[in-house]
């Protein structure tokens, strides 16, 4: 076969062929045939003289020469824009699986490593920040303070951010990304083919309005009271309660040479008093008339549509996958793209590419 993407055709059609389930590929891209990937791959020219550069290369060290020749960032704060097109597909009826490798080989300190999943729509040409996609998922490293896994969903317009937080490797080794979205709305994010995180859509982002709100009719009434304690009435501040809190040093002396012209007249300096109680307060006892604490009624949320969790993370078209990203300091290599519907074909080809070459740089 003249390549592997010849050899994934041939068994699809033969398993068609026969009845079988197949699993379907939509994106392999492992840059094995040289400065082709450049026809694949188009560069945005949206940022001008600001764009950085991709070239293709293993890096400094590697498990395999060939095999872990990955685009990497060549420019120091620059930003990045690129994007390939992939068969067309929807995730409505199907598990969604994209992956792929990260290499910050330069000690990243601020820049991104995730990718972004675009319909058919995208200007590839004029791709950028502000451009809509349906998912964005990847590292993001920038300080001691964000050292995250984004996984980000577009839904009714809105970009939506998960509320857990997911931890990126931040060394300088290859690391193998995977997020597996599932038609019933559960997800689940690997590391290295570990599972990181995992969960419901509906439990981990925030797509929908709450179930219950607040009843805007309801208020509390004027004479619930919700204080637990209240000031004893019969008790009263003592006649010698009051002391000063500072009081004149009794055994202080005017200083034999002070000069009552020159000096102003002498006083002794301040000093704690040790008789001093503070402020006065009544003690506390319980509230006869205590009811608790007002709790404010809720009521079904008119807004909230059951339905509509159904169709969370679900798309009518993936047709791109673009790299969007800012650098400071230049270095990252990326590689072993996969879009699939299948977890096990990711798993497989994880183990098969980053786990038999780019785990070797590890060791």
């Amino acid at each position: 076969f003249t390549s592997t993407r010849d050899l994934n055709m041939r068994v699809l059609l033969l398993c068609a062929l026969f009845g079988a389930a197949v699993s379907e590929v939509f994106f392999d891209e492992k840059f094995d045939d040289g400065e082709a990937w450049e026809e694949r791959w188009v560069q945005s020219g949206h940022k001008g003289d600001e764009a950085g550069k991709f070239v293709l290369t293993a890096g400094k060290f590697y498990g395999d020469a060939e095999k872990d020749q990955g685009l990497q960032t060549s420019q120091d704060a620059r930003f990045y824009g690129l994007s390939a097109k992939h068969t067309a597909f929807s995730n409505k009826d199907k598990p969604l699986v994209v992956q792929f490798t990260v290499k910050h080989e330069q000690n990243i300190d601020c820049g991104g490593g995730y990718v972004k999943m675009f319909d058919c729509a995208l200007d590839q040409a004029d791709m950028h920040g502000d451009s809509p996609y349906n998912v964005m998922f990847g590292p993001d490293i920038c300080g001691p303070g964000t050292k995250k896994v984004h996984v980000i969903f577009s839904h009714k317009g809105k970009n939506h951010l998960i509320k857990k937080d997911i931890r990126c490797k931040d060394d300088v080794f290859s690391h193998l990304y995977t997020l597996i979205l599932n038609p019933d709305g559960s997800y689940e994010v690997l590391i290295d083919n570990e599972k990181a995180e995992s969960g419901t859509l509906q439990e981990d982002w925030d797509f929908l309005p709450p179930k219950m709100i607040k009843d805007p009719e309801a208020k509390k009434p004027e004479d619930w009271d919700d204080r637990a304690k209240i000031d004893d009435p019969e008790d009263s501040k003592p006649e010698d309660y009051d002391k000063p809190e500072h009081i004149a040093d009794p055994d202080a002396t005017k200083p034999e040479d002070w000069d009552d012209e020159m000096d102003g007249e002498w006083e002794p300096p301040m000093i704690d008093n040790p008789e001093y109680k503070g402020e006065w307060k009544p003690r506390q006892i319980d509230n006869p008339a205590y009811k608790g604490a007002w709790v404010h009624p809720e009521i079904e949320n008119p807004e909230y549509n059951a339905d509509d969790a159904k169709d969370l993370g679900k798309y009518d078209e993936f047709c791109k996958i673009g790299l969007d990203l800012w650098q400071v300091k230049a270095g990252t290599i990326f590689d072993n793209f996969l879009i699939t519907d299948d977890p096990a074909e990711a798993k497989a080809a994880g183990e098969a590419g980053w786990g038999v070459t780019d785990r070797k740089s590890v060791v």
